[in-house]
């Protein structure tokens, strides 16, 4: 039989929130960033700002690499969060990666520009996630 406290950490355990905030744009991460802090339940949980850059291509898309890599920092530390940038050829296994070993249970990103579904990032990361931690998506709106 569960003593009270074994069942109130258990619930405390079931309630904490592990929030993946996947960013590419720092025109769009700030409301991102802001609604997985938001989504955060009291505090509990951690929030993780993530931005996997492929090496082909430049942080965030600018030109201004340092410039963005700054504006991700100060924002990790407005939010208090963990800032995690990578460069990867294999862009989607990386992330696959990083929800297993910070235990997330939900990921947020921004709605793909892509049309088709089946082949699209999105639709791929949450068939690669399924079970393990649940994919919201943000509307661009």
């Amino acid at each position: 039989m569960l003593s009270r406290a074994n069942i109130e950490k258990t619930m405390e355990k079931a309630m904490k929130r592990n929030v993946m905030v996947c960013v590419t744009q720092q025109k769009t991460c700030d409301r991102l960033i802001r609604y997985g802090h938001d989504f955060i339940n009291e505090g509990k949980g951690e929030l993780y700002i993530i931005h996997v850059a492929h090496y082909e291509f430049k942080f965030l898309g600018s030109s201004q690499e340092g410039e963005a890599l700054e504006y991700l920092y100060q924002k990790s530390l407005e939010y208090g969060a963990n800032l995690t940038v990578v460069r990867s050829n294999h862009v989607l296994d990386t992330l696959v990666d990083l929800v297993k070993k910070n235990k997330i249970s939900h990921v947020i990103l921004g709605e793909s520009g892509e049309i088709k579904s089946e082949s699209n990032i999105i639709t791929q990361f949450e068939n690669r996630i399924k079970g393990v931690a649940e994919l919201i998506v943000i509307p661009a709106n």
